[in-house]
């Protein structure tokens, strides 16, 4: 069934933005990371408020490098630090404008594959409703041939009752004239 290019093609796009976002955040950590390892160490070893702390450690001469500060992840990338999709191209009328047309062309999409759906589905069902009226038509033909089956059964029970009937009132009238000329049944019987 066709209908998952468009789902797959989303989900592709929202997997790209996770791995760039993740991507950014590994960068920014590589970048910024070691200056905040050894302010965060510098912290542990000696703390300004513990007077032992100050006289124990020696003095560390002032480092005289002209070090650019570290980049944050907004000057690095700005769109990275706002995740609302809705913000997405808001600043840019280009962008905003290809988002809308992406937007468009993917709830047309949605609607030609939910046609196609209900397309195969009213397909399916005139096939299903074509095959029931040629089974009811076949179930009804043999209905019909039960039918004559039985009336010609029927006739033919009512004809040899019939038979019968005519043959129990002659065989009466043949034993009535058999008495009258002196007939016993005991005769007959023991033969």
């Amino acid at each position: 069934m066709v209908g998952g290019g468009g789902r797959r093609a989303a989900t592709a796009a929202a997997l790209g933005r996770w791995c760039l976002v993740i991507l950014a955040v590994a960068s920014a950590l590589g970048v910024s990371g070691p200056a905040f390892y050894w302010r965060y160490k510098k912290g542990f070893s000696a703390s300004p408020s513990s007077p032992a702390a100050v006289s124990s450690s020696p003095a560390c001469p002032s480092c005289s490098c002209d070090c650019p500060a570290p980049l944050s992840l907004k000057s690095i990338a700005p769109g990275l630090a706002n995740f609302s999709i809705t913000d997405c191209g808001k600043n840019d009328p280009e962008l905003a404008k290809e988002m809308e047309k992406q937007f468009v062309d993917l709830l047309n999409e949605e609607l030609k594959l939910q046609q196609v759906v209900a397309e195969e589905h009213s397909h399916h069902m005139n096939a299903t409703l074509v095959e029931a009226k040629r089974q009811a038509t076949q179930y009804q033909r043999e209905a019909e041939k039960c039918n004559a089956a039985t009336e010609t059964c029927e006739e033919a029970r009512e004809q040899s009752e019939a038979a019968i009937s005519k043959e129990k009132k002659l065989t009466a009238l043949w034993e009535q004239r058999a008495r009258q000329l002196g007939w016993q049944e005991s005769r007959a019987s023991s033969m």
